[in-house]
């Protein structure tokens, strides 16, 4: 792979590519720098803090979202870990030219080609697939507790949310009679609203103060 070739092209892509903003493509290059040090090995194991920090991109969110836009741009193909104690992983497309044509001229065209993985991971495999019938994909724990804190919610928002990804994460992210989840949020909109209907339940409880006698009653009044 060469890498003022690769980098050259890609960069004519970003020049080309409106839909990219200033973190998006600060993202690339952090990932790209990574992939170097690395000796251009696909897949990349990432970790997201070393990431942000060279990227220079300070929230979470907008991480994720960069993330999913590259993914989605095909600039990079994202293999998110739920597993805290192991990184997620990403194939860098590398971009690069064609040979000659027969003409003998020197017209090149800027190609892709992304390197399989040299492990077989079946479970990745399951999920593209799933992903070609569907718009679902598993979310992260920082994109559920994301979306529970930016929408109307109890103060116990980010404890709703890790009960939220806990529970589907453990049924496999499925709904009802085990059919496949579509919308994780959805469904996690049905858990908010459920969940304040049990919070509104509780605060109309009857207290216990109600059972209490008038503190100035006088007992020397026959009754």
């Amino acid at each position: 792979m060469n890498y003022i070739t690769h980098l050259t092209a890609v960069i004519d892509e970003f020049t080309r590519d409106d839909e990219l903003n200033p973190s998006d493509i600060s993202l690339y290059l952090a990932l790209f720098y990574l992939w170097n040090i690395n000796r251009f090995k696909n897949p990349l194991s990432v970790n997201r803090s070393e990431v942000m920090s060279v990227s220079k991109i300070g929230s979470k969110s907008t991480y994720h979202k960069c993330l999913k836009k590259l993914h989605e741009k095909k600039y990079i193909v994202y293999h998110p870990s739920h597993n805290p104690m192991k990184g997620s992983l990403i194939d860098l497309t590398i971009f690069g030219t064609t040979s000659r044509t027969t003409s003998g001229s020197s017209n090149e065209q800027v190609v892709r080609q992304v390197l399989v993985p040299s492990i077989n991971n079946l479970n990745t495999i399951n999920n593209t697939n799933n992903k070609k019938n569907t718009s679902f994909y598993k979310p992260s724990m920082e994109e559920v507790k994301d979306f529970f804190k930016k929408s109307p919610f109890t103060e116990h928002a980010e404890v709703e949310a890790e009960k939220f990804f806990n529970y589907y994460s453990s049924k496999g992210w499925v709904v009802g009679n085990k059919s496949p989840m579509k919308d994780w949020k959805a469904a996690a909109r049905n858990w908010k609203l459920n969940a304040n209907k049990f919070q509104t339940a509780n605060n109309q409880k009857p207290s216990s103060s109600h059972l209490h006698v008038e503190q100035n009653k006088d007992y020397n009044i026959p009754l």
